[in-house]
């Protein structure tokens, strides 16, 4: 069962993030205020979720969490990258 979840929270995270803040306290356990995870729910919402799972669990920002972080910044970054590649061809 957990592994369905990271399976469907890498596919659709912006779907995990608005389940997260309805049904659980991680955004609220991980951010201060409301402001940072809407705009990661915007920009970036692979990288909003993963580090506010990495918080809320209390777990240390080095080693393997890091590298879980760096590449959720890649996943999102590349998303970002690509439609731009996709706008600009004009299609």
């Amino acid at each position: 069962m957990p592994c369905l979840l990271v399976l469907i929270a890498a596919a659709f995270p912006r779907l995990m993030l608005i389940l997260a803040w309805l049904f659980t306290n991680i955004l609220q356990r991980a951010y201060d205020n409301f402001l940072i995870p809407l705009l990661g729910f915007i920009f970036l919402p692979l990288t909003t979720l993963v580090y506010a799972w990495i918080v809320s669990h209390r777990m240390p920002l080095d080693g393997p969490h890091l590298i879980l972080l760096i590449l959720a910044v890649l996943i999102d970054a590349g998303g970002h990258r690509g439609s731009a590649r996709y706008y600009r061809r004009g299609w």
